[in-house]
């Protein structure tokens, strides 16, 4: 037993539910409660990382609550908690005092526990108990400003989605514990026999496709950028989208024993790199570019889980969660201090505040690939494996990079531009009151105020006019997370090259694996380079890349929601509305016939039968009196008569045994 490890898990879910129970009492303390749990996790994060300590607890018969540290859950635990702490940092001069902060930052901290306990679950049961908090806090942290619909459709529509693929945990759960019942640990699930290994590998890939936002689940991340941007900095990063991909890297022996489960994680996550690539060229939307990127980002590590390469996948998933949730604090920043996350009304605020465009710099060309920041050698360890597998993989790995620099430079290319000297002019006359009246407002009421609509999640939201102009400072307590998540971003890229990544192989337990070759560094280096000055040369403002017959649907992600609706969501709602008219027109009439007909029958015997049985009543009980006045009429109480009767008795008997004989 290590109470390391049960205090690793419970302190954030513990300070979460009761700061979710206080309320608004300890909106006052719970930034400041929140950070130091934070800190605390961080510290037991690093250690439980060394140790790689382990628990058990009775839960079912058979069905223990196991949790253990090795070296892939150490490398998550420690991503998790230091992103965590980032964005907590961040949110505390993010969210203004009369923000429900206890109930956000309690969230935060419950979201947080039941991730670490999803990566430190060694069984199915303790897995799942963990992914199902998850979606649940996920959803309500979506919801955050429940107030507004849009917000809770968009949260209902990614709690739908990514619990329809959560259905596959169950499905590989109940196969494997039908193959064997036991403890149903992750370890020993490539041991189960045909044909419930195939049920098994397709429940967890079905679960994780869906969690992580990979072809065709990826949608449901478009619509969660209706959350505050620090959840985004913190559920579309490090964590929740993190959390399939992670179970594939932590189940890499059940997908090669499937025979197909590999090259099927290998295809759809390279497949996805590329598709929600483009679909983040297409974007003008500040947030919605960074969604789409992250689908594909992610599927970098989907496609190392399906071809063996767990270390360029951990690599992937520590860079990414850096460079991506820097960029989501860097948006809600810009959109809190400028009012709109639209890239083309984004232009020249890198240069007005320098600092916060340099971090924003430094994560975007981390996220683009180039050299010397982390993702770029990240990439290549993963595309490695890629090679070995086959040249079509690493093909389309190494389009999917060229993309990824082009949707960054594109960033940087609005950021950075110098805004045309007709809008400056404008907004030199904004009046000085609507200016003073911006700078007061609180962060999270200005995010709060602009919404993406339900009907036009992909088009660009309406922005009041005086929204525009910077009005609002950038919080100096919002810098330094960013700052630190820039260095990150750098401080990565050694773990990528030996005798480091050696190191960090040894660390997680793996076997020999693959090893790119310094050739491969320089090719995907030279191609992002070149790729990040072509981008940084084409005009954007007013143009795309993009053919014309693809830019509705990329900036439309694909249409996938549509497709859902179309193939998923009408079907059910029109055989629901078939079902009710069936209750309403047949089985209703059919009960109220059948009343009808039970009233008339009622009638009928009341009027036909109950007479008749009256009657017979009424006569049998006629008779029955008659009989008893006949019965009276000899008893008349003188002795000669019954004498006389007993006489005429005795002979009527003996008269009729002698006819008898």
């Amino acid at each position: 037993m290590s109470p390391m490890l049960w205090a690793l898990v419970a302190l954030p879910v513990t300070c979460g539910a009761l700061l979710l129970a206080a309320g608004r009492t300890l909106d006052r303390w719970a930034p400041a409660a929140a950070v130091t749990v934070a800190i605390a996790s961080l510290g037991l994060a690093v250690t439980a990382a060394v140790r790689h300590p382990a628990v058990e607890a009775p839960l079912l018969d058979g069905l223990p609550v196991r949790l253990g540290v090795d070296g892939l859950s150490g490398v998550l635990v420690v991503t998790v908690t230091a992103v965590t702490l980032a964005v907590l940092l961040f949110s505390t001069a993010e969210f203004a005092a009369d923000e429900a902060r206890a109930r956000f930052f309690g969230l935060m901290l419950l979201f947080a526990g039941s991730m670490l306990v999803t990566v430190t679950a060694t069984t199915l049961p303790t897995l799942l108990m963990g992914w199902e908090v998850m979606g649940a806090t996920s959803w309500a942290l979506i919801g955050y400003w429940w107030r507004e619909p849009v917000r809770t459709a968009a949260a209902q529509t990614a709690f739908l989605v990514t619990r329809t693929a959560d259905l596959g945990l169950y499905l590989a759960a109940g196969a494997a514990l039908a193959a064997a019942p036991g403890p149903l640990s992750l370890d020993t699930l490539d041991d189960t026999g045909e044909p419930w290994l195939s049920f098994v590998t397709a429940g967890i890939l079905l679960a994780a496709f869906g969690k992580s936002a990979q072809l065709p689940f990826s949608f449901w991340l478009s619509r969660a950028m209706q959350g505050p941007s620090p959840v985004s900095a913190l559920l579309h990063s490090a964590a929740m989208v993190v959390a399939g991909a992670y179970l594939l890297l932590r189940t890499g022996t059940l997908l090669d024993a499937s025979g197909w489960g590999a090259d099927t994680a290998a295809w759809v996550g390279a497949v996805t790199a590329v598709a929600l690539g483009l679909v983040a060229v297409a974007q003008t939307d500040l947030k919605q570019l960074l969604a789409a990127s992250t689908c594909a980002q992610i599927g970098f590590m989907v496609l190392a889980a399906g071809v063996g390469a767990s270390t360029g996948g951990a690599l992937q998933l520590m860079a990414h969660a850096a460079a991506k949730s820097l960029l989501f604090m860097v948006a809600g920043a810009w959109l809190t201090s400028w009012g709109t996350q639209q890239l083309t009304e984004l232009r020249g605020v890198a240069r007005s505040q320098r600092s916060v465009g340099v971090i924003c710099t430094v994560g975007a060309l981390s996220l683009a690939g180039l050299p010397p920041l982390s993702l770029w050698a990240a990439k290549d360890v993963l595309l490695a494996g890629a090679l070995e597998d086959g040249g079509g993989l690493y093909a389309v790995g190494l389009g999917a990079a060229v993309l990824s620099a082009v949707y960054s430079v594109k960033i940087l290319w609005y950021v950075w531009r110098p805004m045309p000297a007709a809008e400056v002019e404008r907004r030199r006359r904004m009046p000085a009151a609507e200016v003073e009246q911006r700078r007061r407002m609180p962060a999270s009421a200005v995010e709060q105020r602009h919404p993406i609509p339900a009907s036009a999640v992909h088009r660009r939201p309406p922005v009041p006019e005086s929204a525009v102009e910077e009005r609002r400072p950038i919080p100096s307590g919002a810098v330094p997370p960013l700052a630190l998540l820039a260095l990150a971003c750098a401080a990565l890229t050694p773990l990528a090259f030996p005798p480091v990544r050696d190191a960090l192989t040894d660390y997680l337990g793996l076997g020999p694996q693959p090893d790119p070759h310094a050739w491969e560094f320089a090719v995907s280096g030279l191609v992002a380079l070149i790729a990040a000055a072509l981008a940084w040369a084409w005009p954007w403002d007013g143009r795309t890349l993009a053919p014309p017959w693809t830019r509705r649907p990329c900036r439309e992600w694909l249409r996938l929601e549509r497709a859902a609706h179309v193939l998923l969501v009408s079907p059910t709602l029109g055989l629901a509305r078939a079902a009710a008219a069936f209750d309403d027109r047949v089985l209703d009439r059919a009960v109220n016939a059948s009343g009808s007909g039970a009233l008339v029958l009622a009638r009928w015997t009341n009027r036909f039968v109950e007479g008749a049985v009256d009657g017979a009543v009424d006569g049998l009980a006629a008779a029955t009196r008659r009989l008893g006045r006949w019965a009276r009429r000899p008893q008349t109480g003188q002795l000669h008569q019954y004498l006389a009767q007993a006489v005429a008795a005795f002979s009527l008997i003996a008269v009729v045994l002698v006819l008898v004989r």
